[in-house]
This record gives structure tokens, C-alpha cells and sequence, in this order.
């Protein structure tokens, strides 16, 4: 075989390779999400089954919402998927996201000690059994961490017609300090704590604590019941519709950052609105229990 055979052959070798490469990274989306999705257990399920169909790939960021709104609008990732409603329709507003997909819902819970010393148990008015909670003096630890989850958190805080203070607070995720600045009841100090964490984390030290949270109920149904060792906190206040907690899906506009890959992270929010994503969804349990409910109606 000649030298120019052999030349031309791993010149056309390598030109393949690069090109399958390049492919391969083309199809290769950022996403920045709520911990709670990724706690779940549900992208364990839903990202290869993508795969599947699309032949996309998803580098999965999890973080507070916050945080993930915040990838969004420095163009770090191609979609966020999170679940704080208000701040992701300013987000589209502000021409950060090309639209909103509403994908699904669970709802928030309070969760205490089986002991519940604050005497919560039963209660639908999330507000009014936060109230309580405060006037007990009952050890809550908050995730802190400017999550949905947290903002739900103060909003209840906020109708619960406690006096409310306003904290600075400096948290480490990864190694990077943020600071966030959010709502909690004043005078609160020796039985509030904000632990800058995200909701296994959370749950994991509550439960350690025998203390009460606000938890998304997917994760705390992985936290429960899909564990070897699971958490002992109950369910003590439930069924409030200020509780509801609808997640959305946005890719990032390539107006305002040209580098993403729009075209891709549009075809990811169809394939999760669309019929097998949604029934992906609505399948996915533990132990017989749902975790979430797919919203988009075809």
C-alpha cells in the first residue's frame, strides 16, 4: 500500500472523527434546574428517554431557581426548568426566555416531627400554620437558598401577618459566594434557621432536627420512600391552594445571547409538552405514589 493511501485514509479517519465529535457536541444542551427535579428521581427518567427520541443530550445544572433564572440571564445555559411561576413570566417579559412551557405541578408541604409541639397537624391554611409554628417558637429550618421553594416560603411568611424583617445573607454553593436577600419573621433568630441549602439537604438536617420545613412533595416522597434509610418527618398541613407548585420549561432567547442553542432547547420543551413526554410524567411514581402531574393539555 502506498504512503499517499495510507495518508489519505487517516487524513479521511480523522476528518470523520471530528465530524461525529462535532456532531455529538452539537447535540448537547445546558439546563440549568430546581434541585427538586433532579432530587425527584424524574430526570432520571425523562433525559433518556429524550435521548431516545431526539438524540439530545442534557448537561444537567441543579441549583435554586434563583440561581438557574440567573444562568438564564447570563447566558451560561440553553433552558432553564424551574418552578417559582411569577419570576420566570418576567423573565420571558424581560426577553430573557422565547416563552414559558408549562410542563407540570405538585404541590408544597409543611412537614414536621411526629411530636408536632406546634400543633399543625390538619391544618389547610399553610399561613395560619406557619403562624403558629412562629408563635410556639418551633425549630424551622429554611432552605435559604432563593429556590422556588424559598420564595414560596416567604410569600406564606408574608400573608402569615407576622412582623417580617428583611436579612442579607452571604451563601456558598460550589465555591462561589452569592449574596441573596430575602424575608423571615422578625425576632426570629433562636428558632429560625436559613441554611443556604438545597430541599434533600434541607430535609436530611430537618429530619435530623426534628424540626419543621416546607418541602416540594416530589422530593419528599423520594426522601421517604424511595431511601434505604428514610426521613421520619409527616406531612402536617397540606391542601392550601396557595401550596400549588407549577414547574416551566423556557429556552433562552438567542436575541439576547446569539451562542445558544435555541433550535435544540425548543425541541426539548416540545418533547416534554408533547404527548410521550407528558405521559412520562404522569408515569413516573414510587411505590405506587406520583410524584408530578403533567400540564400541557393536548
Amino acid at each position: 500500500m502506498s504512503r499517499f493511501v495510507v495518508k489519505f485514509g487517516y487524513v479521511f479517519l480523522m476528518m470523520v472523527l471530528t465530524s461525529t465529535v462535532a456532531i455529538s457536541s452539537d447535540k448537547i444542551l445546558k439546563m440549568s434546574t430546581t434541585t427538586s427535579t433532579q432530587a425527584s428521581g424524574l430526570l432520571d427518567v425523562l433525559l433518556p428517554e429524550l435521548e431516545k427520541d431526539t438524540g439530545i443530550k442534557v448537561k444537567v445544572i441543579a441549583k435554586g431557581t434563583g440561581a438557574a433564572i440567573r444562568d438564564g440571564i447570563d447566558g451560561n445555559v440553553d433552558v432553564i426548568f424551574v418552578h417559582a411561576k411569577n419570576r420566570e413570566e418576567k423573565f420571558v417579559k424581560d426577553g430573557f426566555g422565547t416563552k414559558r412551557y408549562a410542563v407540570m405541578h405538585n404541590d408544597f408541604i409543611i412537614l414536621g416531627p411526629a411530636g408536632d409541639p406546634a400543633k399543625i397537624k390538619g391544618m389547610t391554611d399553610a399561613a395560619a400554620a406557619l403562624k403558629k409554628i412562629a408563635d410556639a417558637k418551633a425549630l424551622f429550618i429554611s432552605r435559604g437558598d432563593d429556590s422556588g421553594t424559598h420564595t414560596k416560603e416567604q410569600a406564606l411568611w408574608k400573608a402569615s401577618g407576622l412582623t417580617i424583617a428583611e436579612q442579607t445573607k452571604t451563601i456558598v454553593k460550589k465555591g462561589k459566594k452569592r449574596d441573596i436577600t430575602f424575608v423571615h419573621p422578625a425576632g426570629s433568630e433562636k428558632w429560625y434557621q436559613s441554611i443556604g441549602q438545597g430541599m434533600g439537604k434541607t430535609l436530611t438536617f430537618a429530619d435530623e432536627k426534628q424540626a419543621y420545613t416546607l418541602a416540594d412533595r416530589g422530593t419528599y416522597i423520594k426522601y421517604k420512600f424511595g431511601r434505604d434509610i428514610p426521613i421520619e418527618l409527616k406531612v402536617l398541613c397540606e391542601g392550601d391552594a396557595n401550596l400549588a407548585n407549577p414547574y416551566g420549561i423556557i429556552p433562552i432567547n438567542p436575541q439576547k445571547h446569539k451562542h445558544v442553542k435555541a433550535e435544540l432547547a425548543d425541541q426539548f420543551a416540545q418533547w416534554l409538552v408533547s404527548e410521550k413526554g407528558q405521559k412520562a410524567i404522569a408515569d413516573y411514581r414510587l411505590l405506587g405514589k406520583q410524584l408530578f402531574y403533567p400540564d400541557a393539555v393536548k
